[in-house]
Formats: C-alpha cells, sequence, structure tokens
C-alpha cells in the first residue's frame, strides 16, 4: 500500500513530461539496424536510447546548418 504513491507519481511524470516511441523491427530486412542497437546494448559505454538520441541530434544539426 506504500510503496503506490512512488509509482503513481512517476506514472504522472511520464505521461506529462515524456514520449515513448516504438520502432517496428524486420529481423531479415532490418539486420544491420539490429546488430547496430545489439552491439550499443550490450556496450557498457553508451546505452541504445543515448546512441539514437546523438545520432538524431547530428541529423537535425546537419539539416539546419546545410
Amino acid at each position: 500500500m506504500f510503496g503506490d504513491g512512488k509509482y503513481e507519481a512517476q506514472n504522472r511524470y511520464d505521461e506529462w513530461n515524456t514520449t515513448q516511441v516504438k520502432l517496428k523491427l524486420n529481423n531479415k530486412t532490418d539486420a544491420d539496424i539490429l546488430n547496430w542497437i545489439r552491439e550499443h546494448k550490450y556496450s557498457h559505454n553508451s546505452s541504445v536510447q543515448g546512441a539514437i538520441k546523438a545520432l538524431i541530434r547530428e541529423d537535425i544539426a546537419r539539416k539546419t546548418t546545410g
């Protein structure tokens, strides 16, 4: 009973402040992407989420300067 407040507060925060994006990847045609994700997933240097965000920000910067 006492632990519910923490999760309710987290859910409220997530609802108001985050957006979840889902990708559906094909094991055959997207194998290169899946391998890249696996490499980052098991690397202790960066997270998959962080790596994807960095790539998106690089693309945004390229488009705004070019």
